[in-house]
């Protein structure tokens, strides 16, 4: 065990963190340091990763314009989508103005992608889409640490899938390369509202064997 995980109280204090986490969705209008959304990052990247391979990669947006485009952007393919399932005009404009607003509200905007140029090869489609899942799985891992590590700075943050059902808006909007595959999107910034959501009892989600 490294020395600062040989108590209780460091692992206490660390469950104390996980347990707290919230998804805030409200940020006060305060820029975050550019060195402090480096040393995000370095946290995410110690998560592990299928082979050690490190997949992920992340685009970071704080440009209010950048992030105004992104979120006019993928609002656009929401609302398209929704029209085309039929759905009514005042759900349509409520769900893409609430994603809008949280995207532009926020300090911060970081989209996770993954990446399948270091990942292993196969000849066959089953082991092809495990090693993707790997990758994606790998991703979300980056992700997790991140989310932990903005808690701990004191930060807010909510973890959106909306890249998932419009990668190519998203990758054309940022510019990202070609083999960049957006997973999901961050919103970071300091919080603006508590927030106190429970779990489910955990009986209810475990199997003892």
């Amino acid at each position: 065990m490294t020395e600062q995980f040989q108590g209780f109280t460091s692992f206490a204090a660390f469950a104390a963190l996980a347990r707290s986490r919230r998804s805030v969705r409200v940020y006060e209008n305060r820029p975050i340091a550019d060195d402090l959304l480096r040393e995000l990052l370095e946290t995410a990247i110690w998560s592990p990763s299928a082979h050690n391979r490190q997949p992920w990669r992340f685009a970071v947006v704080r440009d209010p314009a950048r992030k105004e485009q992104l979120a006019n952007q993928m609002a656009h393919q929401l609302r398209k989508d929704l029209e085309a399932d039929g759905v009514a005009e005042e759900m349509i404009a409520a769900d893409t103005g609430r994603s809008t607003s949280r995207m532009i509200s926020a300090s911060a905007l970081i989209v996770l992608c993954f990446t399948m140029v270091d990942m292993d090869r196969y000849p066959d489609a089953k082991r092809r889409e495990a090693e993707r899942i790997m990758a994606m799985q790998s991703t979300a891992m980056a992700g997790q640490n991140l989310l932990l590590a903005a808690h701990a700075a004191g930060l807010g943050a909510c973890w959106m899938c909306a890249p998932l059902f419009c990668p190519d808006v998203v990758r054309d909007s940022l510019e990202l390369p070609l083999d960049w595959e957006p997973q999901a999107l961050i919103t970071l910034g300091y919080p603006a509202q508590a927030r106190t959501r429970t779990r489910e009892p955990l009986e209810t989600r475990v199997l003892w064997r």
